[in-house]
């Protein structure tokens, strides 16, 4: 451990001041991190925007013991300083660049990160770019391609093509063999997750989704489902799954109460499951790490898989009255017209 890094120096965060709407985000200064056994610490070039910052913001998701109550749960920058014995073990040194997947404090100019949790950029990415992968990536990995066990061949529909879960989990569907339909809240949207793979984008706000899911698969049915919704969509993605067919539920924006008909469990076999990543140990979390290294890192090089960055915004924007556009940023999230990743650049302060 470098002896400059403790004490001496003050770093520029993005606090949550208190819990309400985006504009309770505000500028504040805290000591930088001190990375612990197994760990790194990272000078954040960038900083990726997702859901969960929002219901940490409003009080309804706070940070996991240990962790640091400043949001943010991916990052990307440089390696600055660390335990260096687990740097020798992953390949990594210092000034090496990394995205990260943490459990908070990503919205600042330093982070600490489990070096298994640490991962190469991927040649030819920028820093805002790999700052948009780790959080993303590897929840559609951990749900899924390992808890829905998703098949070459088989067919799977994604409520929320235009989210950051979903234009990735449109990619990475597609580049293992899969028939992909997706749910978009206007033609714009579907047209955009059309481009980037879909083979099928439903306006919901137009059409049933179910209906139109049994209409395009014959009536037989999907392998998979992702479902970031909950409410009122499980009895109806039950409706319009296959047998043996897997629901994963990430998500509960459409509340967290459902109706069911237990029957259609029962005669197709279905499984009905769900998860969380942020509260998972480091070595649930390594796991994933690999397998998107070993799997996924390689698609994102070749171009296979691309980021898909809707907004980039100033981490800190002196015209802004708080001294942040994270504000903004989380504003455009809940207004749900991006398409793609959000990211907050700490070069450009």
């Amino acid at each position: 451990m470098n002896a400059w890094t403790i004490d001496q120096y003050a770093m520029k965060v993005i606090e949550i001041a208190s819990f309400g709407g985006p504009d309770v985000l505000r500028l504040g200064e805290r000591p930088l991190p001190v990375p612990a056994a197994g760990e790194l610490l990272i000078r954040v070039h960038a900083s990726g925007v997702n859901r969960p910052d929002m219901l940490q913001r409003a009080g309804m998701y706070p940070a996991p013991p240990g962790a640091s109550d400043v949001p943010g749960l991916e990052v990307a920058g440089t390696i600055e300083d660390g335990d260096t014995e687990a740097m020798q073990a992953a390949k990594l040194r210092v000034g090496d660049r990394v995205c990260a997947l943490v459990a908070g404090g990503g919205y600042a100019e330093f982070c600490v990160a489990p070096v298994s949790q640490c991962l190469p950029v991927p040649r030819g990415l920028n820093d805002v770019e790999a700052a948009s992968l780790p959080e993303t990536f590897f929840t559609v990995w951990s749900n899924v391609f390992d808890r829905a066990r998703l098949q070459r061949g088989e067919t799977l529909l994604i409520q929320g093509g235009s989210s950051g879960i979903g234009v990735t989990a449109i990619q990475m569907a597609k580049a293992w063999g899969v028939s992909v339909i997706v749910t978009a809240g206007s033609d714009d949207k579907c047209d955009a997750c059309v481009r980037l793979g879909a083979d099928h984008a439903i306006n919901y706000k137009r059409q049933d989704f179910q209906s139109e899911v049994l209409r395009l698969t014959r009536d037989r049915g999907v392998d998979v489902v992702l479902d970031m919704v909950a409410g009122s969509y499980v009895g109806k993605e039950l409706a319009c799954m296959a047998e043996d067919a897997r629901l994963v539920i990430i998500g509960v924006q459409g509340g967290v109460q459902s109706e069911i008909n237990a029957g259609l469990v029962l005669r197709k076999r279905l499984t009905v499951t769900g998860s969380t990543l942020r509260p998972r140990p480091v070595a649930f979390k390594a796991a994933i790490a690999r397998a998107c290294l070993e799997q996924v890192w390689p698609l994102i090089e070749s171009g296979q898989i691309k980021p898909v960055v809707h907004s980039v915004f100033a981490a800190v924007d002196v015209s802004h009255a708080s001294g942040s556009a994270a504000s903004a940023a989380h504003a455009l999230m809940e207004s749900n017209m991006h398409v793609g990743k959000i990211v907050l650049n700490w070069s450009a302060a």
